[in-house]
């Protein structure tokens, strides 16, 4: 292996260099815990408070409204949990069938729990019918739609503000998953009417292990952590100060730079499509094109499998994905791949390209030059073919 190519930004990205240093001091000289009523842990408690005005900043809200979490997945499991404890059986949660698992899973427990739960089909680019949202609120005594901003897998941008406003006109709450859009897209909490919304660190150059979960004022909500007075009685548990420090450097220089990044990573994943297109046969883009993420790349080759694109393409240094990491060491075709229809012979081969501002054109190039190679050999040993005996894939 010659050098690295990391192109799995959605599955976790560089901590900034600016994100580290901003950290470091929080693991050296300013160790005490801001809930202490000296000084010494008093002035940690002051930078938490700063951070969490930069966290404001960038969702364009209010920082009480901000609340600090270890992750998304948690921040996922407050809304839907928190929710359906403070307003019992009477909640429908309507959901789409392309969410991550950390919002799926809570509300098939919900549902095994006796509340009502609908998730709702995508179309062939991963879009759902706003129609059939609305007639399903109608008549809904109490609901919480949980709708993600942007989908991991395609980079499929769901039309959020619409969605809330359709929601909100039925008296429901809105959630929405937003951590693959952090720092990509603009998250305007004055102008997108959602009651809560998730983000993780980690996908915009922060640290793991620290999140955020957005809740607007007057939003309803029982706390998920307890045994603890943090974050004004919401989240138990002593704050991870350096991450969240680290966290609010990550969202000042995404503020900073997303329309430039955004511009660079669009040219990067076109020049990266059109390669691909132009030296494979036989390969299907996933997703909504007119509306995806700028650094996202979802493709299905057919006749073959990701699995082994992905492996093959490790042994040339380029890290890629077939899909969610959290679903890593499955088999099974990814649930949003299937959800969008594409067919038998595709939906197995199907890889995610996900870049981020550390990547160049140059890495773009590499990849051109090593996979098309490695795309022919696989079908060459593949019983499948559209030349071969179409009765061994039906």
């Amino acid at each position: 292996m010659s050098k690295t190519v990391y192109f799995d930004n959605n599955a976790t990205t560089q901590v900034a260099p600016e994100v580290r240093e901003a950290m470091m001091p929080f693991f050296g000289e300013l160790y005490g815990n801001p809930s202490s009523m000296h000084a010494f842990g008093g002035q940690v408690a002051a930078h938490i408070a700063k951070a969490r005005e930069q966290v404001a900043a960038f969702l364009n809200c209010e920082p009480d409204e901000v609340l600090f979490t270890s992750c998304a997945t948690e921040s996922d499991n407050t809304a839907l949990r928190g929710t359906a404890d403070w307003y019992g059986k009477d909640l429908k949660v309507i959901t789409t069938a392309v969410e991550h698992p950390a919002i799926l899973q809570p509300a098939r427990r919900l549902k095994a729990q006796g509340h009502e739960v609908v998730e709702l089909p995508v179309d062939g680019v991963g879009q759902i019918d706003l129609e059939r949202l609305r007639a399903e609120l109608k008549g809904a005594k109490r609901a919480l739609v949980s709708a993600m901003w942007a989908n991991n897998e395609t980079g499929t941008v769901f039309p959020i503000r619409e969605i809330a406003e359709i929601a909100k006109e039925c008296g429901a709450v809105v959630h929405t998953d937003a951590v693959q859009a952090a720092g990509k897209v603009p998250l305007d909490m004055k102008r997108t009417p959602v009651d809560m919304l998730s983000i993780s660190g980690h996908k915009f150059h922060a640290p793991k292990g620290v999140g955020i979960l957005y809740v607007r004022r007057g939003t309803k909500l029982k706390p998920f952590m307890l045994g603890g007075h943090q974050e004004s009685g919401r989240r138990a548990g002593t704050e991870n100060v350096p991450y969240i420090v680290g966290l609010a450097k990550a969202c000042e220089l995404a503020t900073a730079n997303m329309e430039a990044e955004a511009t660079q990573l669009a040219a990067m994943r076109d020049r990266l499509q059109a390669g691909i297109l132009a030296a494979c046969p036989n390969v299907r883009v996933n997703g909504d094109q007119a509306h995806r993420l700028p650094n996202t790349l979802n493709l299905s080759f057919e006749y073959i499998e990701g699995e082994a694109i992905a492996y093959h393409l490790s042994d040339e240094g380029i890290c890629i994905s077939t899909g969610s990491a959290c679903a890593s060491g499955s088999l099974d075709p990814s649930h949003v791949i299937r959800a969008m229809g594409v067919p038998f012979i595709a939906v197995h081969g199907s890889i995610r390209f996900s870049l981020s501002r550390y990547n160049t054109m140059d890495e773009v190039d590499y990849v051109l030059e090593k996979l098309p190679p490695i795309i022919r050999n696989l079908r060459d040993l593949s019983p499948f073919g559209p030349d071969k005996d179409p009765t061994t894939y039906r």
